[in-house]
């Protein structure tokens, strides 16, 4: 099964109710950070992270919305444009190419995870993209791969999306609703998220 080529994770947003804190620079015991694991889950992808400048691993893109604090859809739309114009191997995003998008702050998101998500993509030739939903039957948006034609026709829609919603970029395209198992789409958010996964995560 043909995994994601690239992934466009979201790391620029501040935990304002963990005291104003960088989310994806929060460690478990052993020291992995939450964007180590994010990462780690679309390894082998061509990655782009959006958010303030970090100490990534050669290879990995870093751009940052611009204006910055635009929002999720600003961000995902500058993570496209950076895959756009990246020296990328010919071929390695066709329309029919995959492209995760994530948060940065999604704990207990694996690679399994991405590769269920593909798997739906694949199963459906008319699908744009297959996301989680979470034990409510929410959707979760940044918990999805997206096929690079409908995603990139999306962002082009609008000059910017600045400000804008995610619901309104996504909307347009065919989506697979993939139930999540366990805690997939849990993010830390709270201090009470924090010293649990803390305190839980076995590293």
């Amino acid at each position: 099964m043909t995994r994601p080529a690239a992934a466009i994770v979201l790391a620029g947003g501040r935990g304002h109710r963990l005291g104003d804190v960088d989310k994806p620079e929060l460690a478990d015991r052993a020291g992995r950070t939450l964007l180590d694991r994010v990462l780690a889950a679309v390894s082998g992808a061509l990655v782009v992270v959006v958010g303030p400048e970090r100490n990534l691993a050669p290879g990995i893109i870093s751009v940052l919305e611009d204006p910055p604090g635009g929002g999720p859809a600003a961000a995902v739309a500058q993570g496209c444009a950076a895959l756009e114009t990246s020296p990328v191997p010919e071929g390695r995003l066709p329309p029919d190419g995959l492209i995760a998008v994530l948060a940065a702050d999604l704990p207990y998101v694996t690679a399994g995870t991405i590769d269920r998500l593909s798997a739906s993509v694949h199963s459906d030739p008319a699908a744009g993209g297959a996301v989680l939903i979470d034990p409510s039957a929410r959707r979760q948006d940044l918990v999805g791969v997206w096929r690079h034609g409908p995603l990139l026709a999306a962002v082009r829609r609008r000059d910017s999306w600045h400000g804008r919603a995610l619901t309104e970029l996504l909307a347009p395209i065919p989506v697979i609703e993939v139930p999540a198992l366990g805690e997939e789409t849990a993010d830390i958010d709270t201090p009470d998220d924090l010293r649990r996964w803390r305190g839980t995560d076995a590293g």
